[in-house]
């Protein structure tokens, strides 16, 4: 492996001599990717088994196949997202035409987090690659057994000179990179913590930030929802990956007068997908580490369990738990849980709910569910967040169509989609201005043409 400033150097040059700009390159490098994925398939699985303890099903849904279906949208579409954008031309600019042309930025680092490495890697990639860029990869330390898999893929399907990855401990590696290089754009996903300390590097030499940071995301249940459906769906996403997801449900608020009658369909759901003989040992996945899995158990030995509860601390193991109504100034209550704990609090008056997220606002997503459309709008509109569902939770993130990311301490820019190509574009504005009649009113002298460009600039 070359000099870590050579290799950026390298890169650096490599995206200078416009090897990456035409539309069959980037094609090419997107099919060589989906096609390193499908090659190495087994051996990611395994890896994902060995860090995260998940099982092939979830394995595909939510980090190859995820991978998979943003690279086929991104192929159907990245012609037309290449072309210049023909827009209007004013009167003042006369005769011409105006059109916005989408170019790449350049040399840029994508650092992910441990908890999906597979798909918090390469979705973001995809969109470098679509857009034309060179790339440095830093996947995260806490899950090895996937960061050197990852290394095996990258390195083999692609020129180091276009897209590198780089190892080791990110406190360590990121600042050395960023405070001797200056990257064309960054893009972190990862906590609100840490996401600050990135910001603050990059401010210090311009460089433009995605951040996909993270935050307590809540619930809310009205008295009019489908309770079972509800459930189903609130069981599937806070304890997928062990609850180890961004966009999990971090809490619910119940309405009062279904608090019993919702519990019990939960905890009937819970049991029926993850606590079955048979199932527990196949579908549910374990804590990350040893630092994760006593933050959480100190949780739980603080609140009052009203289902689950049970650990094992030789397998990182914690049972999916129900925290009844923990106070707000709670450790559970003040940090993002990213476990499969989750409290429940009720509320009777519109304001709880205000209150309550107040406490953390800008939260990276939203869910409510509801009969009604028009509470469903209210809440949307009255609420600032990233993104949503109404009667769902978490599913957003697969529709290629939305932008996914968050507001204020939950993160800045959005990607998936056209919103990965262009959050690794310039979008530059050109404006072509015909030859062929040059009024001679846009030239000095202008003394008497006032009222004249009154008229014509307004």
């Amino acid at each position: 492996m070359m000099d870590r400033a050579l290799q950026l150097q390298e890169q650096q040059t490599y995206f200078a001599s416009g090897a990456t700009h035409s539309y069959a390159f980037r094609k090419e490098q997107l099919e060589k990717l989906k096609a390193a994925l499908y090659q190495h398939e087994e051996a990611i699985y395994d890896a994902l088994a060995k860090d995260l303890k998940k099982n092939k099903e979830e394995a595909w849904v939510t980090e190859i196949g995820f991978t998979v279906a943003e690279i086929n949208y991104a192929l159907k579409h990245l012609k037309k997202w290449m072309r210049p954008k023909r827009v209007g031309t004013n009167l003042l600019n006369f005769p011409g035409k105006s059109f916005i042309l989408p170019e790449p930025l350049g040399v840029v680092l994508i650092i992910s987090p441990w908890n999906y490495p597979v798909q918090l890697l390469l979705s973001p990639l995809v969109g470098a690659i679509a857009a034309g860029n060179c790339v440095v990869l830093k996947p995260s330390e806490f899950a090895p057994a996937t960061a050197s898999i990852l290394e095996t893929i990258i390195t083999e399907t692609f020129d180091q000179r276009y897209i590198s990855i780089i190892q080791g401990d990110g406190a360590t590696v990121i600042p050395q990179m960023m405070n001797n290089f200056r990257f064309d754009h960054v893009f972190y996903t990862g906590s609100t913590q840490i996401g600050t300390v990135i910001y603050e590097m990059a401010a210090k030499k311009l460089v433009p930030v995605t951040l996909e940071l993270g935050g307590k995301s809540p619930c809310i249940i009205e008295k009019d929802a489908n309770l079972k459906i509800a459930a189903k769906r609130i069981a599937l996403t806070k304890f997928s990956n062990a609850g180890q997801m961004c966009v999990a449900p971090d809490y619910l608020l119940l309405h009062v007068s279904i608090k019993d009658a919702f519990l019990k369909e939960l905890k009937q759901q819970i049991g029926a997908f993850y606590n079955t003989e048979g199932v527990r040992d196949y579908h549910f996945g374990k804590i990350v580490n040893d630092k994760s899995f006593h933050r959480l158990t100190s949780y739980i030995q603080k609140e009052h369990v009203i289902y689950g509860g049970r650990i094992d601390a030789a397998t990182h193991f914690i049972e999916p738990t129900l925290l009844d109504n923990p106070p707000l100034d709670a450790p559970v209550m003040q940090e993002e849980i990213f476990g499969p704990l989750l409290p429940v609090l009720t509320w009777e008056q519109e304001e709880d709910v205000y209150r309550i997220i107040r406490t953390h606002k800008n939260p990276l997503a939203l869910y409510v569910f509801t009969s009604s459309n028009d509470r469903a709008n209210h809440w949307l509109k009255s609420i600032p967040f990233g993104g949503g569902c109404i009667n769902n939770a978490s599913w957003h993130l697969t529709n290629h169509q939305l932008p996914f990311g968050g507001r204020g301490t939950s993160g800045i820019g959005a990607y998936h989609g056209r919103f990965s190509f262009d959050t690794f574009s310039h979008q530059k504005g050109i404006m072509k201005t015909a030859t062929w009649l040059d009024p001679a009113i846009k030239y000095p002298p202008f003394k008497g043409k006032l009222n004249l460009f009154k008229k014509l600039i307004k």
